[in-house]
């Protein structure tokens, strides 16, 4: 960051003083002693700021910030750990030590995408979500905003980013009435929502997708967007994926007849279905299990932990080229951990510069 100073003075024109009257000669002689000795003081006074200034200039290497949520909880409990300060945590980027300059728990809004898979084993759970869906909405803040994707073999979205939570409800309401017998694309729909979270209307909210699916992908096409391009999407909007992990008699069928059927491996390594484990891990979100019972009260609980996580921003200290992933790492220092007992930190694995 560079300085800036205005320019010497202009010179100051005065009369001569021969051509003054005696009295007035020294009058104008007292007045121009005091005039120079105010200029003195004057220049003085600027040549000795400019040292000043140019003695402490402020320098920052990048000038963005990044935001990081974490989630820290008891290894044996896992229940969230919500007493930790600043002086905690430790943050490192590419294994650099950085300055923890934000530090906030619950304070800025969200913006989620609630993503919902169609299929037909997952589909008849949207129905009692719909009935307790107002309800549900209500644990976030007024000021969070919402939109609603469904997805099958392609994506669409019911409701752009709104806080009205009536719109929402109607949405989910309209999700719980559609019904598709197509093959279930995840990377496609991961991509799609995370895309969408990059529209969102607020530049400083933490961006979340929840997504309810029965975790059973059809294996895709070139036609659709891999698994690679799916996560990169998500790191460059800063998306956390969590999953409401709907699981039946059918979805357990499929997933023993295909998903562990080694016949079916070459095809999964070649072209990655998609996992909402592996998502959730390299996100930093996290993976709750429900059933059409409880599906509205599961919702509503992983709401609350979304917004209890705690935020972390940092300048990082190391510029990096355009388009380089770096690597994210925060740990809980070894005096709060014995504080607190054994510990799980959960956070995204890194983003694109």
């Amino acid at each position: 960051m560079g300085s800036h100073y205005r320019g010497a003075s202009n010179a100051i024109g005065l009369p001569r003083v021969d051509d003054i009257s005696p009295v007035r000669k020294d009058m104008n002689s007292l007045g121009l002693v005091v005039l120079g000795t105010m200029l003195l003081v004057a220049v003085s006074h600027f040549a000795w700021g400019q040292q000043t200034t140019a003695a402490a200039p402020t320098i920052r290497v990048n000038v963005d910030l990044v935001q990081v949520d974490v989630q820290v909880l008891q290894k044996k409990t896992h229940r969230a750990v919500g007493s930790l300060s600043k002086e905690d945590l430790q943050l490192y980027e590419d294994g650099v030590r950085q300055t923890i300059a934000q530090f906030s728990q619950n304070q800025l809004p969200l913006s989620v995408v609630l993503l919902f898979d169609l299929t037909f084993s997952v589909q008849p759970v949207l129905k009692p979500l719909a009935s307790g869906a107002l309800e549900t909405l209500n644990h976030l803040k007024p000021e969070d905003e919402v939109a609603v994707m469904v997805y099958a073999a392609s994506s669409q979205f019911l409701q752009d980013f709104t806080t009205d939570r009536q719109p929402i409800v109607e949405a989910i309401q309209k999700a719980s009435e559609m019904e598709s017998s197509e093959a279930a694309y995840f990377n496609e729909a991961v991509f799609q929502a995370s895309a969408e979270l990059g529209k969102a209307k607020n530049p400083k909210s933490r961006r979340s997708i929840i997504w309810l699916t029965d975790n059973v992908p059809n294996i895709p096409s070139s036609k659709q967007h891999s698994e690679q391009e799916a996560f990169r999407e998500a790191f460059e909007t800063g998306a956390v994926i969590s999953t409401l992990l709907e699981r039946s008699a059918i979805s357990d069928f499929f997933i023993a007849t295909f998903s562990k059927n080694p016949l079916f491996e070459p095809f999964r390594m070649h072209n990655p279905p998609g996992n909402v484990y592996k998502y959730a891990e390299f996100t930093g979100g996290e993976v709750m299990t429900s059933s059409k019972e409880d599906v509205s009260a599961k919702l509503a609980q992983l709401i609350d932990e979304i917004r209890s996580r705690y935020t972390l921003g940092y300048y990082p200290s190391v510029r990096q080229p355009k388009g380089k992933f770096c690597e994210i790492k925060v740990q809980v220092r070894s005096e709060a951990r014995k504080r607190e007992g054994p510990l799980v930190v959960r956070t995204k694995k890194g983003y694109y510069r």
